[in-house]
């Protein structure tokens, strides 16, 4: 029997969702950092996963396709109506009848590696119970334990996403009962805050089952929660969770900015 034929490459597709308004820092999507556009910064990180074959940046607004497209670089309008990312994300992929893997990368993460985008989508590849990577680091920090802001995942052995909250899980029992509060149990033990990990806004998904999970209405959780991962779980979707080790940072505020500008300008 001849085995010479080869199985073909799955086509894999970044989608950089973006958006001009937002609630802390509008327009950030085109607040330069070292002079370059953060959204132009996202876009060249995709570029460069190597197992990535198109990178498209899907937003509402004229002046980000405008800035995206002058760079070179390809962008798409999507409607302005969408609820979250994920929605837009879906519009697009709608037209993509030849993508098999779907990227999602948020376009305010301009930290991120390429590494562990190519990380995601080879999980994804080879693991065939999993209808979504999406990957998660070590907090170091107690203080994003607490804050509400921070999305936490529990992961079984298995590397499989258990749950997600803005709250700290999985609670300390124990630590809180010796120290008195978490807060106190948190700022004196450093192997306590390391159990614990933040969710990071990196997605892959298989392109049918995206297209399905976003036709599904909100689940209870997902509302309380405001995490739309939640609908996925609370159906049984297996959600697999990469740890990466080169962290990254959502830029949501003024002082967010000030930092990735300072830690991207000692890499020029």
């Amino acid at each position: 029997m001849n085995h010479t034929a080869s199985q073909a490459k799955p086509n894999v597709v970044a989608i950089i969702p973006a958006r001009y308004a937002s609630s802390r820092l509008p327009g950030k999507a085109l607040l330069k950092i070292n002079g370059k556009e953060m959204i132009l910064w996202v876009v060249e990180i995709a570029i460069n996963a190597s197992n990535v074959q198109r990178v498209i940046v899907a937003t509402d607004d004229v002046r980000i396709l405008k800035c995206v497209e002058n760079a070179g670089h390809e962008a798409v309008m999507t409607a302005g109506n969408h609820p979250s990312g994920t929605d837009r994300l879906a519009e697009v992929v709608a037209t993509l009848d030849d993508a098999d893997v779907i990227v999602n990368v948020q376009g305010d993460e301009p930290l991120i590696s390429p590494a562990t985008i190519e990380l995601a989508v080879d999980e994804i590849l080879n693991a065939d119970e999993a209808q979504i990577v999406t990957t998660c680091e070590r907090i170091t920090d107690w203080a994003d334990v607490l804050n509400p802001d921070v999305v936490k995942v529990v992961i079984d052995e298995g590397g499989r996403a258990l749950y997600f909250s803005r709250s700290p899980v999985p609670y300390p029992r124990d630590a809180v009962k010796k120290h008195g509060s978490l807060e106190i149990a948190l700022s004196r033990d450093a192997n306590l805050v390391g159990s614990f990990r933040k969710h990071t806004g990196l997605y892959v998904y298989r392109r049918g089952f995206l297209l399905e999970y976003t036709s599904w209405p909100q689940s209870e959780l997902e509302r309380l929660e405001s995490l739309e991962q939640l609908r996925a779980l609370e159906r049984g979707v297996t959600i697999k969770v990469i740890e990466t080790d080169t962290p990254s940072i959502g830029v949501d505020t003024i002082e967010d900015l000030e930092r990735v500008r300072e830690i991207l300008g000692t890499r020029c």
